[in-house]
């Protein structure tokens, strides 16, 4: 099996933002055990920021993009070495493996990390992947490694994800304000009830919570993987999370269909700065036939974009149930709207969004 395991700031930082060595060699002997056993891991971790804050002695994240950049650009220095250090006691060799979202979306740089993650993996290397925060952009960053990990595991043709935390997975209600709160030990479907008990990250020096760790689940349901949340600290959490063991964590079920990786991306992966409201004929077509959405069905827009712009899709009762890259700007959707194809002014393209750059939401 290849599994894929994220671990968060929190849960290999010690009071204060320093690595922690203790908490580093658990998790790297955990990886060697399921490794023993047969199995090959990819690594996403967290704490590059953290890290870069104790180097320089900071005690309190900035909240400057440049400086956050900065920081993680020496961090991950520190990172790395840390974890070379550990992995080398239980005989393991790292590398570290730096993505960006274009190596996502883009086919050639898709091809070339799955190609580079493989050979790792075929040559007994725990591959270490990080988000690229040095040299991100930060309109088009990802922002946690939640959802970097849930892509890296379709990219892998991993079996299962795992997102270690410092929870023992998902609660019933929020701990800190809920004494009464309990595991819920298996999600089937993550719904807008479930995301609103997560709520958001309590550390300062995290970036993701629980929700971001559903929403990473989510983009995995959704390429047939399945995922444990679970804790950190527990005892042989990998091992009982291949296993299924009850009481691991949190196992959100894994679909049977699943996306291609540039639709996960659409779907989970970019933000929407648009919405495009359509007719009911429209909606059927494109949830039941999987059609492009065409300038007659669009009956309504807010929203200023460019093409090639993310945005959702509504129904007549306004709820979305779709998003997709446009065809179009704005202005011209704006024109066009409700128009046939063949009175479109232009040579423009004739769909508002092509099928291929379309997916019908959960």
């Amino acid at each position: 099996m290849i599994l894929v395991v994220k671990v968060g700031t929190s849960s290999i930082t010690a009071d204060g933002g320093a690595l922690s060595i203790e908490a580093m060699r658990k998790l790297c002997a955990e990886i060697a055990a399921v490794r023993a056993d047969g199995h090959q891991v990819v690594l996403v971790s967290s704490a590059a920021i953290a890290a870069g804050m104790a180097k320089l002695g900071l005690e309190q994240r900035p909240r400057d993009f440049a400086v956050l950049q900065a920081l993680s650009a020496v961090g991950q220095i520190e990172l790395m070495k840390t974890y070379d250090s550990v992995a080398s006691e239980f005989d393991m060799q790292i590398g570290q493996v730096l993505v960006a979202p274009p190596d996502f979306f883009d086919r050639a740089r898709y091809l070339r990390a799955r190609s580079c993650l493989e050979q790792q993996l075929e040559i007994g290397v725990l591959p270490i992947v990080n988000e690229n925060d040095a040299v991100a952009d930060d309109a088009i960053r990802f922002g946690d490694n939640d959802r970097i990990a849930a892509l890296v595991a379709h990219l892998v043709g991993a079996e299962l994800l795992v997102l270690l935390t410092d929870t023992p997975g998902v609660l019933t209600a929020d701990p800190r304000i809920d004494n009464t709160a309990s595991l819920i030990e298996e999600i089937v479907a993550i719904d807008h009830d479930l995301e609103q008990i997560a709520g958001a990250s309590a550390s300062e020096m995290s970036q993701g919570g629980m929700a971001s760790k559903l929403s990473a689940a989510k983009i995995a349901s959704w390429s047939g993987i399945r995922s444990v949340i679970g804790a950190a600290h527990r005892d042989d959490v990998l091992a009982d999370a291949i296993d299924g063991v009850p009481g691991a964590g949190t196992t959100i079920v894994a679909r049977q269909a699943n996306l291609s990786a540039r639709k996960l991306w659409i779907a989970f992966g970019v933000g929407s700065t648009g919405t495009l409201q359509v007719d009911a004929g429209a909606q059927r077509a494109i949830v039941e036939r999987g059609t492009s959405l065409l300038p007659v069905g669009v009956t309504g827009l807010s929203g200023v974009f460019d093409a090639g712009a993310a945005v959702e899709i509504t129904g007549p009762d306004r709820a979305p149930f779709a998003k997709g890259l446009t065809r179009m700007p704005s202005d011209e959707i704006e024109r066009a709207k409700g128009l046939r194809s063949a009175d479109v002014d232009g040579d423009g393209p004739t769909a508002v969004i092509h099928r291929d750059d379309l997916v019908v939401l959960p």
